[in-house]
């Protein structure tokens, strides 16, 4: 009998240090991975600050112009963050072998402008909505979509807009059914809330973008493809010449008269193009601890100071 007692207790005390062990295996684990997290975003939010401060000395030197020669259009191949550590004198007396940082950072620095914005299309007008209108189409021609897209897009974009303005005006109480008023997308993924289908999500996605205001296109920095549907009568040889001439000027062009020689002579711009850039989109990407970590952010960069107007965590590239 005592034999059997002290089996049993021997079992009990066996089962709770188990569960104790278990337990704190996993709180463990629990504040690893948080830890693990919170660091990894450190490091990209450590990135994207990099790339902002690129932003900010190219508007001290670049002037009134911005172009795909520029050092912040260069891109940032994958780079160990040690490296970074390498080149600042402060840290090289503490980076050793054994306190190397097996972080590696890439990204790049995109021109918002270089792609059609879509809040053109919310323009005042009828006649200027025709006009955004009439481009739009023609960008989805050339992305091999259906006829209508485009028409469909504008509608979808112009009814959370209408509707948007009726919440404000009535104070959040609609007359109308609530769930019948979209709501109006502040970025381009945003679109598929309004029931824009995945296919031509990411077909448009390269060639248009939604921005906060309306914008002209940067013919600095813009595709060939996006210059020819923008500019009524373009055809795409044209454009691709644009192109080419830009590459061969160190500065770009520094006017939008300078490049009217490549459109047709009865196309008057009036704030359809631009050679300068407002927005632009940083995509940084950090690879540490066998995880990676993407993220966007939209910035706005007038007279030097720059803004960020949001930040979205992107799912690891494939």
């Amino acid at each position: 009998m005592a034999l059997l007692l002290a089996m049993l207790i021997v079992t009990l005390v066996s089962t709770l240090a188990a569960g104790m062990v278990w337990q704190q295996w996993q709180a463990f684990e629990v504040e690893s991975a948080v830890r693990l997290r919170q660091q990894g975003r450190w490091l990209l939010a450590g990135a994207t600050d990099w790339a902002l401060q690129l932003l900010k000395n190219d508007a001290r030197t670049s002037g009134d112009t911005d172009t795909l020669t520029e050092i912040w259009a260069q891109g940032l191949e994958e780079t160990s963050l040690s490296a970074f550590l390498a080149a600042d004198r402060d840290n090289n007396a503490a980076l050793t072998e054994e306190t190397t940082l097996e972080a590696f950072l890439s990204g790049n620095i995109r021109d918002a402008q270089a792609r059609y914005n879509l809040r053109n299309l919310l323009a005042s007008s009828g006649e200027q909505r025709q006009a955004q209108q009439a481009i739009l189409d023609r960008l989805c021609d050339s992305a091999g979509l259906p006829s209508g897209t485009g028409t469909r897009v504008a509608q979808l974009l112009q009814a959370a807009q209408a509707g948007e303005q009726s919440w404000g005006e009535s104070g959040g109480a609609s007359a109308t059914d609530d769930a019948a008023v979209p709501l109006r997308p502040r970025r381009w993924a945003q679109m598929s809330w309004l029931g824009l289908e995945p296919a031509a999500l990411e077909k448009l996605g390269a060639l248009v973008t939604l921005l906060p205001r309306p914008t002209p296109l940067n013919i600095n920095t813009a595709s060939a493809e996006v210059l020819a549907a923008v500019v009524p009568g373009m055809d795409r040889a044209s454009a691709q010449r644009l192109v080419q001439q830009r590459l061969s000027l160190r500065k770009g062009f520094e006017r939008v008269e300078d490049a009217q020689e490549f459109w047709p002579a009865k196309y008057k711009p009036e704030g359809d193009l631009g050679v300068s850039t407002l927005y632009f989109e940083v995509m940084a990407q950090l690879r540490y601890e066998g995880l990676v970590w993407r993220e966007l952010t939209l910035v706005r960069r007038e007279g030097g100071e720059l803004r960020v107007l949001w930040r979205e965590a992107l799912p690891a590239a494939p």
